[in-house]
């Protein structure tokens, strides 16, 4: 792969990586340097040239809310993919635009509006075509499917470049998107799943009782938990499910709420956030517990849009075994786009790094297709 790729060989590598994550709130490209080298051992990451956040506008918003919610026809979903390679495409345009760098690579994540690993199947709305006319460089996309197609779950894949940037450990790095999951490495073995729900019903709460896209700081979740419903909650299959496991708004997203819209509305709007807080940290601590006693010394780190909601937190705080650092290596929201840009780079070089003993893949393989400019 590495030989048919136009890749410089006297200095690093520009790698451009997008993700669009679960929590549906807009696009954040990065512009990354590496070290090619550096994936025989280490550390590949170098340096980050820049970063931008491209939110959707309310309408594209909407629109991928509706596919994930399984409320958009055929027609509908085509047109969406084109809508979002063109957000996709402007994003990384504008940031190379601004640094004043063309990217020797691209990786494309898109935006996931389904997603079930126990069918094999996955969909991630993206188009590299749009992506490799705006930027004229090699682009690799559609990361997951090879890796559901070796029986894994597709999710999650960071856990290796987690690896990378954190070091040698020990470590547990959780990261509060739409969905939490989260990466724990002991010095000897590498974990990491999907804990549950995170910002995913909160955010969908504030739609539907503040009026808001979400409850800034978590400031309205101010009220006592109904421990009736967080129970209840609480057994869900998936949390019997032991790992590799992963899921998404499919499980709890609008369906979910619209299910249990008459229960929490039977109480005051303080208290059906807090439950529903109370609810993303208990899963989250629940799931921590697989990983049994945590070596000694081992740092605890925070990243994504749920370490801006208090109520989370502090619940969090009281449950898990260790304090959390929020995480500032990168600018918010950079970090996931980063470690998409890596695995970009990996695939450009053949390497297999989905991790079989993290996903439950068959074997380790190269990831993605590529689409030539």
């Amino acid at each position: 792969m590495h030989a048919r790729l136009p890749l410089p060989e006297d200095r690093p590598w520009r790698v451009l990586g997008l993700m669009s994550g679960t929590s549906a709130d807009g696009v954040d490209a990065v512009l990354i340097q590496v070290d090619p080298q550096g994936f025989q051992g280490g550390c590949p990451f170098r340096a980050l040239s820049g970063h931008r956040h491209a939110p959707y506008p309310d309408p594209l918003r909407n629109q991928v809310l509706a596919a994930a919610a399984d409320r958009l026809g055929a027609a509908d979903l085509c047109i969406l993919q084109r809508h979002l390679g063109d957000h996709h495409a402007a994003a990384a345009r504008e940031l190379c635009d601004t640094l004043g760098l063309r990217p020797d690579l691209a990786a494309l994540h898109g935006q996931t509006v389904q997603h079930h690993p126990d069918q094999g199947a996955s969909l991630q709305l993206a188009d590299p075509y749009v992506l490799v006319e705006a930027l004229g460089c090699p682009v690799v996309w559609d990361l997951r499917r090879r890796d559901l197609a070796l029986g894994g779950q597709g999710a999650p894949l960071v856990p290796l470049t987690e690896r990378w940037l954190h070091g040698a450990g020990p470590w547990l790095a959780l990261n509060l998107g739409g969905i939490a999951n989260l990466s724990a490495w002991d010095g000897h073995c590498l974990r990491a799943w999907d804990t549950g729900p995170a910002m995913s019903l909160l955010d969908l709460a504030a739609r539907r009782w503040l009026g808001l896209p979400f409850d800034p700081e978590g400031a309205a979740a101010t009220g006592a938990v109904d421990d009736s419903c967080l129970q209840r909650w609480l057994e869900h299959p998936y949390f019997r499910q032991a790992p590799p496991k992963s899921t998404g708004r499919e499980t709890f997203g609008e369906a979910w709420l619209e299910a249990e819209a008459p229960a929490l509305e039977a109480r005051p709007l303080p208290d059906r956030l807090a439950t529903l807080a109370a609810f993303s940290a208990e899963a989250v601590a629940r799931e921590a517990a697989r990983l049994g006693v945590l070596p000694p010394g081992t740092r605890g780190l925070v990243s994504g849009g749920g370490t801006r909601h208090k109520r989370l937190r502090e619940a969090l705080a009281r449950r898990l075994p260790l304090p959390l650092e929020e995480d500032v290596t990168f600018p918010p929201g950079a970090r996931e786009a980063v470690s998409w840009a890596l695995l970009g780079a990996a695939s450009a070089l053949g390497l297999a790094w989905n991790l079989p003993e993290v996903t439950g893949a068959r074997r380790p393989v190269a990831l993605g297709s590529w689409v030539w400019p």
